[in-house]
């Protein structure tokens, strides 16, 4: 069934769907306490529209530079239902980190003239100067947010459940905040058996490979933080989204062989995705 897109799915920038962990304070270093401690208190949709106006201010520059020149972290927070009652949740945003690592997969896949234009090497050495002088790259720290644009990776929905506990926002005519929240503990458990099913009776499947690196990103944080996907603007595009369902009875149907179900359940994922990216393609 097709449907609009919502207000400013079309415009600025393509939509960015987002998979993230938010760790307790326990989690981090003395450093990062401190940074979270002197941050100043927002909600979530006023950190998101400063993130925003950010973003758009950077690629707006007259002169050409996508790179943010900040040196002092920040975090999303949230505030999540534990056992032991509310808890308090932080996600790094790395976004100096996580620029730099969008250039050099951008720089793989565009001719260096071209590559030159898009972000000039001046530009990108300034940047590499600043993550190193403020040891903002450091292999051995995890990211904490993965994103993708104009789609969801099949193989995140394996981290999550529809039962999931969800935040979803409107505007009165469309969808503008969906994000599913589910303890790690559970992404963990979930993304090995996935890959466990996958690996044992469709090995040939580039699904496989996706969730096992999945699985092992989720492995590096601590054991009581909390995995959000975030849908971003697609929001208004797919939800409700019943993927974390399709993935699940697909797995589950493969693992008992009945091959079709497992099929349909592919094709209701990869139609509902393909429609997302043909919009992209349009717009």
């Amino acid at each position: 069934m097709s449907r609009d897109l919502a207000p400013g799915v079309r415009r600025n920038l393509p939509p960015t769907a987002f998979l993230r962990v938010f760790s307790p304070l326990r989690a981090f270093d003395d450093t990062d306490q401190l940074l979270i401690g002197e941050q100043q208190p927002m909600s979530r949709s006023a950190y998101e529209i400063l993130a925003r106006q950010a973003l758009m201010a950077r690629v707006s520059r007259d002169v050409t530079d996508p790179f943010p020149h900040q040196t002092t972290e920040s975090y999303r927070v949230l505030h999540q239902s534990t056992p032991e009652g509310t808890g308090t949740f932080y996600c790094p945003d790395q976004l100096p980190l996580r620029a730099g690592m969008a250039a050099g997969l951008l720089e793989d896949q565009l001719p260096f003239a071209l590559m030159d234009v898009v972000i000039p090497a001046t530009a990108a050495e300034a940047h590499s100067d600043r993550l190193m002088n403020h040891g903002m790259w450091m292999d051995d720290e995890p990211l904490f947010t993965r994103e993708s644009t104009w789609g969801v990776p099949l193989g995140w929905f394996a981290a999550v459940h529809e039962d999931d506990e969800t935040e979803v926002e409107d505007d009165g005519a469309h969808v503008t905040v969906a994000r599913v929240h589910t303890p790690l503990i559970l992404a963990i458990e979930r993304t090995a058996r996935a890959a466990a099913i996958l690996g044992r009776v469709a090995p040939e499947l580039p699904l496989v490979e996706q969730v096992e690196e999945l699985h092992t990103w989720l492995l590096r944080f601590h054991r009581d933080s909390v995995v959000e996907l975030d849908y971003g603007q697609l929001a208004g595009v797919v939800w409700p989204d019943d993927s974390p369902r399709d993935l699940r009875e697909g797995i589950e149907a493969l693992e008992d062989q009945d091959l079709l179900s497992a099929a349909a359940a592919h094709r209701r994922l990869v139609s509902r995705w393909t429609r997302v990216r043909q919009w992209g393609r349009a717009g």
